[in-house]
C-alpha cells in the first residue's frame, strides 16, 4: 500500500490558479489577468479559457495570452545581513547604497518590509509578493526578535510596562518578551510580531528611552548572524516553507 501511495503522489500535478501563474510570470498584474481572462485572451493548451477558477500545471501545460506564451518565474529568497549605513529601498533618489545592490542577480527582486539606514540584521529580499505579504501582514503576527541598546538602564517597573502594554498609536501594545543581555541593563533582546513603522524605536521612546544602536536578530525563526554583516545567502523554497507556510 505504502507503495503505491507515493507512486500516486508522484504523478499528482502541482496546480496553481490561473492569475496567479501567469501574474508570477510578471505579465501582469493579478486584477489585470483576471480582465484578459474574462475577455477571452487567454489560452490553455490551445483552449480560451473564461474561468477565473481555472488551475494550470506550470510544468506540463501551455499558457498563451493574446498568442504570447507565457513562461513560469522563479521566485527567488536571498537573506541578507544588513549593514548600517544601507537604504532598505529598491533605489535611491539620492543614489545611496541600497540593500538591492548588495545582491547580485539579474532578476527584480525587492526587500520584504523595511530597516532603518542606521539599522542591522536580517533582511529578506524576493520577488514573491505573496511571501512578502505573509511577512509583512499585520494579521499573521509574524515574530521578529531585536537586539537593542538604549542611551540609559532600562528600569525594573519599565521593563513591566513594555511587555504588559503601553499605549501607542491609540491601542495597546506590547513586546512579547524583554530580556536583559548584559549586566548594565543597556542591551536588551525583545520579541515582537507587530508590523508597525519604528516599532521598537517608539515603544522605548514613548516611556523616556534612546534606541542608540538596533539589531533584528530573526524574523519567522531565520537568523543572519552568521553571515558576514554585507553579505547574503540564497534559500530554496522548500527550506523556506519548512518553517513559513504562506499561501499558494
Amino acid at each position: 500500500m505504502k507503495k503505491i501511495l507515493k507512486k500516486i503522489l508522484k504523478v499528482v500535478p502541482v496546480k496553481v490558479r490561473i492569475n496567479k501563474f501567469i501574474a508570477d510570470s510578471g505579465f501582469a498584474s493579478r486584477r489585470k489577468v483576471e480582465e484578459l481572462i474574462l475577455e477571452g485572451r487567454v489560452e490553455v493548451n490551445n483552449t480560451t479559457i473564461l474561468s477565473l477558477a481555472t488551475q494550470v500545471d506550470p510544468e506540463k501545460d501551455t499558457v498563451m495570452v493574446d498568442g504570447e506564451k507565457i513562461k513560469p518565474k522563479r521566485h527567488l529568497y536571498f537573506i541578507l545581513h544588513k549593514p548600517k549605513g544601507v537604504i532598505t529601498t529598491t533605489d535611491d533618489e539620492r543614489a545611496r547604497k541600497t540593500v538591492v545592490d548588495l545582491i547580485k542577480t539579474k532578476e527584480k527582486i525587492f526587500p520584504v518590509g523595511r530597516l532603518d539606514y542606521d539599522t542591522t540584521g536580517i533582511l529578506f529580499l524576493t520577488n514573491d509578493g505573496d511571501f512578502s505579504n505573509y511577512l509583512t501582514h499585520p494579521s499573521n503576527f509574524v515574530t521578529k526578535e531585536y537586539k537593542v541598546k538604549l542611551n540609559r538602564p532600562l528600569e525594573s517597573n519599565d521593563k513591566t510596562l513594555l511587555t504588559k502594554g503601553i499605549k501607542l498609536d491609540g491601542k495597546n501594545s506590547r513586546f512579547q518578551s524583554v530580556m536583559a543581555k548584559d549586566k548594565s541593563f543597556l542591551v536588551w533582546a525583545v520579541k515582537t510580531n507587530e508590523g508597525r513603522n519604528h516599532f521598537v524605536k517608539r515603544m522605548f521612546a514613548k516611556i523616556g528611552y534612546r534606541v542608540t544602536e538596533l539589531h533584528r536578530i530573526s524574523i519567522a525563526g531565520f537568523s543572519a548572524d552568521a553571515i558576514p554583516v554585507g553579505k547574503y545567502i540564497e534559500i530554496d523554497e522548500k527550506e523556506l516553507k519548512k518553517v513559513v507556510k504562506w499561501n499558494e
